[in-house]
């Protein structure tokens, strides 16, 4: 592993970050779209391909934007299905900015003529 290139350290190493808010007096939404995740099938080892989609409301702190690239990009070489991929997202970015609201949409790509989407919401959560 000594031979890795400078990308491959810093997504190997990538920790989501949270920033404080600037403006937490206010509501207002952010989306964030990221078109080339990638993860491997667990049941196959095929990559999958999907379009992540996140929204959220934040409270006190906001994700720090270079740190959620490289923490999705650390999926390209795990095996997880879609369902545990998109579910995870969400409860990584929910645990750490505590929002008022977050909504994850993993849109994936089809394979086998099977198209998928995940949507996980706080509207959708129990209590």
């Amino acid at each position: 592993m000594e031979n890795l290139r400078y990308g491959e350290k810093e997504i190997q190493e990538a920790k989501l970050e949270r920033w404080p808010n600037p403006a937490p007096e206010r509501n207002y939404t952010i989306d964030i779209t990221f078109p080339e995740f990638t993860c491997l099938c667990p049941r196959s080892g095929y990559p999958d391909f999907a379009t992540i989609k996140i929204k959220y409301v934040p409270d006190e702190y906001i994700v720090e934007l270079k740190s959620l690239k490289l923490y999705l990009n650390k999926y390209r070489n795990q095996y997880i299905s879609h369902e545990e991929a998109t579910n995870k997202i969400y409860s990584d970015l929910y645990q750490l900015l505590k929002p008022k609201f977050l909504e994850v949409i993993g849109d994936w790509n089809p394979r086998g003529n099977v198209k998928t989407i995940i949507k996980v919401s706080s509207e959708d959560q129990k209590d």
